[in-house]
């Protein structure tokens, strides 16, 4: 009997992910529609823009993060009436971090506004996305024009193993591990390329998420491998760039250089421990934020690559997964940017505002292609760091494997 033909849906990521190995292995099948069948089954009103609606809502971002702190500020002066008084430093530090938890979703948050910017899903009015979008992302260190290039061709080019520019995945020849034919002739011992004790595991896992971002940006980890060494998004020349896009690389950077003289300069005011604590830490947490909820779109046991015979843009936008990421906190402070992820990836200047309700057209249109994950953020992010280590170097449809070679669902031309 053939074996049955999964796909997507919202009901079964899981599900595949507890299959047995081998040849039982659920068989993948790849999206059949156009992207213009796609966005004929999408109601025209969801692409209109807004303006008042979006600078409402940087509006309400900036409000909130300026509330943020200005209670921040007053964190030093509290104290607890005696005979509480001993309490006051536990007080003091529950309130730090309360406030950066919250300030760092906040800006996070409009860090995503940014984002939209770069896309032109702010407004219709191109010169009010790139000055609202490079004002946000240069306060928050994002080189705005510069991502705002490289961050286009990821999306006109997700999931293609040639031609994506992040979260490109490393194949077996790249990790030194023995070609198919020779793990079936000789075996392998799995734990001498990913037998890492947990504790290493969870140092590498917080490194990613605190150092990934910045690494991207300087030196282009986690990018496309074909690349030369050095490529970067702050060198004019970089292959990243066009010779007509240098100067606005070098805007970009006179931003980021703008930025090490007002932090310098706060520094020598109001000294170390104030510029982090304030502005230091909910920045980190930005960086944070971003790389968990990319990395939990792009990185799953279940999500396809492809290589170029394979590859279309709809079959691309379609590997990502929908997450319900933080819960209200995500759909409040982070603009919906994980919760309908998907469809931004077919629809990339589709304003945020509309996401959630285009979602539900897309799912009723594209029915098991849709993918959909609730299983809690953080065991996703763990499994997804441990479970998704290469793919093979051959076939034209790639799924990860896990740190024994297995994967948990096998493309057609497998055999």
């Amino acid at each position: 009997m053939a074996p049955s033909t999964i796909s997507f849906s919202p009901t079964n990521l899981q599900a595949k992910r507890c299959q047995p190995n081998g040849k039982k292995l659920p068989v993948f099948s790849p999206l059949p529609y156009s992207i213009s069948e796609i966005r004929a089954a999408i109601p025209p009103e969801f692409f209109v823009f807004s303006t008042t609606r979006a600078l409402l809502t940087l509006a309400r971002d900036l409000i909130t993060t300026t509330f943020f702190f200005y209670l921040a500020l007053r964190i030093p002066s509290l104290h607890l009436p005696a005979p509480f008084d001993i309490y006051s430093p536990l007080i003091r530090a529950a309130a730090w971090l309360g406030y950066w938890w919250f300030q760092g979703l906040v800006l996070t948050g409009v860090w995503v506004v940014g984002h939209e910017c770069g896309h032109g899903a702010f407004s219709p009015y191109a010169w009010l996305n790139d000055l609202v979008g490079y004002t946000l992302h240069t306060l928050l260190w994002t080189p705005y024009f510069s991502w705002k290039i490289s961050h286009h061709r990821h999306h006109m080019n997700h999931a293609s193993m040639e031609r994506d520019e992040v979260y490109v995945p490393k194949t077996r020849t790249d990790l030194g591990i023995p070609s198919k034919e020779q793990e079936k002739e000789y075996g392998i011992d799995w734990d001498d390329y990913f037998g890492d004790t947990p504790i290493w595991t969870l140092m590498m896992l917080i490194r990613q998420q605190v150092l990934a971002f910045p690494a991207y940006l300087l030196t282009n980890v986690s990018g496309q491998p074909d690349y030369p060494p050095y490529t970067n998004h702050f060198s004019p020349s970089s292959i990243l760039f066009k010779p007509e896009q240098r100067n606005a690389v070098i805007l970009s950077n006179i931003g980021i250089g703008s930025m090490v003289f007002l932090v310098s300069v706060a520094v020598r005011r109001w000294g170390w421990w104030n510029v982090i604590a304030l502005y230091g830490i909910p920045w980190l947490e930005v960086t944070h934020w971003f790389i968990m909820i990319t990395y939990l779109h792009h990185t799953d046991p279940v999500l396809p690559h492809y290589r170029a015979a394979q590859w279309t843009f709809a079959r691309g936008a379609a590997a990502t997964v929908d997450r319900p990421f933080l819960g209200w906190m995500g759909r409040w402070f982070l603009h919906d940017v994980a919760h309908y992820h998907v469809v931004h990836h077919f629809f990339p200047k589709m304003p945020y505002y509309h996401t959630a309700a285009a979602t539900e057209h897309l799912k009723a249109f594209l029915g098991e292609h849709y993918c959909w994950s609730d299983e809690p953020i953080w065991e996703a992010l763990w499994n997804s760091y441990n479970k998704c280590q290469f793919v093979e170097d051959e076939g034209g449809v790639l799924f990860y494997r896990d740190k024994q070679g297995q994967a948990v669902v096998r493309a057609m031309d497998e055999e």
